[in-house]
């Protein structure tokens, strides 16, 4: 396409539905972004989009998908005025695709996804242009919070950012932050007391665990979303910036957009764990410890051997339910998945959260679990799980007590906002809904945990706060606990 804009051609790579040259029908459209460094052909080479599009078709509505060249331009017109590709892309290229193929021509009708450099233009077009586009799938966003922009090396500041955002090659620290870079900024558009100009958006965002600056970035994101009551989904799952990552948020990318261009409500939770056969109470025993009473589940067969078993703790917050069938329900999803070799074979001690489980109780508990029962005695052989409120308890005694355990697993947990001590020997599995009110808490241990260099796995997923939430997440988590206890 020739740009009067940018006064040259723009190149593009179409990908049209099946059955399109033998219809009439009008489709959504897509606009695909790549990344830094990558042209229009990153997503039909790399990103195999064809190939996926074919796959869900079952699943996702037929629509057009258009893969523009993007220039290392960031999708935005540059500070200097001599680069207008915001322009370019609203005003001629969506017109263009408009007049030349049979699009539904609205707003509701254009969905922008993307990854790395893209996936910021899948936030900012939208952001800036939301006459235009209404639904925007950011994969691993690549920007910089005002933090990390400071912090940019120079090197990488001069040839990446500054030729874009200004103010001039060169710039460092405080100076880096010119107007045009904070107009640009999600971290300062989004942070305004009035929101309402993105009340129509509808955001996916999602990101790898093990992204470099992105994880925090992106993170950073969600919850400044989050604050400021602006509706988005956030997924984050084990992965780093590459299309092995990108690939596998496909299914529920294509599907958020075709729900969002066919006005259906994308689902707020998701279909429930199947918890498997439910074991009856005498499945499992109890230990009275000072006046607590811990319901302790024992390997099959334990009886019949000599060995000697790693052991889970759960500081279990029943959330107001009635705490045996829950407890029924976390033993069954346990012992089931130890029958299909999903998870370690251990004991798992299950411990209802209190006010009163101190350090001095929990280490009497640990003492005389190991007297009764034949465990591992080594810390590395102990996991320390919580949920809910039971997380700030969890989170406190291995901390303290960081001989005692080699993992802590959190799962949709209540913890502070502020600061919480940690320590490096630690492994620890962070998971959370991206709709629990607990996203500010675990963003900061999050990044707390990331800037001193200690082991973990983060995850983000569907879902609201609720013990349901709960048992998804724990049944997400039996690979890596699986991983803990056979240390």
């Amino acid at each position: 396409m020739h740009s009067v804009i940018l006064n040259g051609s723009i190149e593009y790579a179409v990908l049209l539905p099946v059955g399109y040259n033998e219809s009439e029908d009008e489709y959504p459209v897509v606009y695909l972004l790549h990344g830094y460094g990558d042209d229009e052909t990153a997503w039909y080479k790399n990103g195999s989009i064809q190939y996926y599009v074919d796959k869900y078709s079952s699943e996702i509505t037929p629509m057009i998908y258009v893969m523009p060249q993007g220039f290392n331009r960031y999708y935005i017109d540059k500070y200097n005025g001599r680069f207008s590709y915001m322009q370019m892309f609203v005003n001629e290229l969506v017109p263009a695709i408009d007049e030349r193929y049979r699009t539904k021509a609205d707003k509701t009708q254009r969905a922008v996804m993307g990854y790395s450099m893209g996936g910021y233009g899948a936030v900012i077009l939208p952001a800036m242009n939301p006459e235009v586009f209404s639904i925007g799938i950011p994969l691993s966003m690549s920007f910089r919070t005002d933090e990390q922009y400071r912090a940019e090396s120079q090197s990488s500041f001069d040839n990446q950012w500054a030729p874009n955002f200004g103010p001039y090659l060169g710039a460092s620290g405080e100076e880096r932050l010119s107007d045009y870079f904070k107009a640009h900024s999600p971290f300062h558009f989004f942070d305004q007391e009035d929101v309402s100009i993105y009340n129509d958006l509808k955001f996916l965002i999602d990101c790898g665990d093990d992204e470099e600056t992105l994880s925090n970035t992106n993170d950073d994101l969600h919850a400044l979303m989050r604050d400021r009551q602006i509706a988005h989904e956030y997924r984050v799952r084990s992965g780093g910036h590459s299309f092995e990552y990108w690939k596998k948020s496909y299914p529920e990318a294509l599907k958020f957009i075709s729900n969002a261009v066919q006005g259906i409500e994308h689902p707020s939770e998701p279909v429930p764990f199947d918890l498997g056969t439910l074991i009856g109470n005498n499945d499992f025993e109890q230990l009275e410890v000072s006046g607590l009473t811990l319901n302790i589940l024992k390997p099959m067969g334990y009886e019949e051997t000599v060995e000697e078993y790693s052991v889970l703790y759960l500081i279990h917050d029943a959330e107001g339910g009635d705490r045996t069938e829950r407890v029924i329900d976390v033993f069954s999803l346990l012992r089931n998945a130890m029958i299909s070799s999903k998870l370690t074979t251990s004991i798992v001690v299950e411990i209802p959260d209190s006010e009163n489980l101190d350090n001095d109780l929990m280490q009497e508990i640990i003492s005389q679990v190991d007297t009764e029962l034949r465990t591992k005695e080594n810390g590395v052989d102990r996991v320390m799980m919580a949920n809910a409120q039971g997380g700030i308890r969890a989170t406190t005694f291995v901390t303290s007590n960081p001989d005692q355990f080699g993992s802590c697993f959190l799962i949709c947990g209540a913890l502070p906002e502020g600061s919480i001590e940690t320590n490096a020997g630690i492994f620890y599995y962070l998971d959370i809904t991206d709709d629990c009110g607990g996203y500010n808490g675990y963003n900061n241990l999050y990044s707390q945990i990331r800037a001193e260099g200690i082991e973990y796995e983060y995850r983000v997923r569907q879902g609201g706060e609720s013990y349901q939430s709960f048992l998804n997440g724990l049944g997400e988590s039996l690979a890596s606990l699986k991983q803990s206890l056979k240390n």
